[in-house]
C-alpha cells in the first residue's frame, strides 16, 4: 500500500510539473506576443495591480 500511494504521488509531482511548464510557456508566447503587437499587458506586482509594457516585463 505504501508503494502505491508513493507512485501516486509521484505522478501528481509530474502532472503539477508538466502544468506549470505550460502555464510558463504561455506567459511567454503572450508577452512576446503582446511586445510583437505593442501592446500593454495588466499585471500585479508586489501587491498592485500595473499597466506595463510588454518590453518591460
Amino acid at each position: 500500500m505504501i508503494a502505491k500511494t508513493t507512485t501516486q504521488n509521484i505522478d501528481i509531482e509530474e502532472i503539477q510539473r508538466r502544468i506549470d511548464e505550460g502555464i510558463r510557456l504561455a506567459q511567454k508566447r503572450l508577452v512576446r506576443q503582446a511586445a510583437h503587437d505593442d501592446f500593454t499587458l495588466v499585471v500585479r506586482r508586489n501587491g498592485k495591480l500595473m499597466e506595463l509594457k510588454a518590453n518591460e516585463i
